[in-house]
């Protein structure tokens, strides 16, 4: 949970909201092809299973500190032939405008790993 105070009192934002507007808004991201979870028993698994990487309920790792910062963890599959490091930086400006603006928090670090890409 985030918590904010302000002048009319306390806010609090459940991290699952956060999650899922982080997801959305990474979707919507041109080359996108969706928000993926790979973890080391994934990542096997992956390996000997091709095209099994992607698990809808996770992917969006979000970690705030004691200042009330937020720090994001994204793992992406991209579509063949996108430009990986124009749609990373088109992700990590598109996450941060959406979480500023539409949440109100400040947002630290975004990192984002692709771990798959869609042929």
């Amino acid at each position: 949970m985030v918590n904010m105070d302000n002048h009319i009192g306390r806010i609090t934002i459940s991290k699952k909201y956060l999650t899922e507007l982080i997801r959305h808004t990474v979707t919507g991201c041109f080359g996108v092809a969706d928000v993926c979870s790979v973890g080391s028993v994934q990542a096997f698994v992956s390996a000997i299973t091709p095209g099994k990487t992607c698990k809808k309920n996770k992917g969006v790792i979000i970690r705030t500190n004691d200042d009330g910062i937020l720090n994001v963890d994204l793992h992406i599959k991209v579509t063949y032939g996108t430009n990986i490091t124009a749609a990373v930086s088109s992700i990590t400006n598109k996450v941060r405008f959406t979480l500023e603006e539409a949440a109100g928090v400040t947002v630290g670090r975004i990192r984002v790993c692709v771990d798959d890409i869609k042929g």
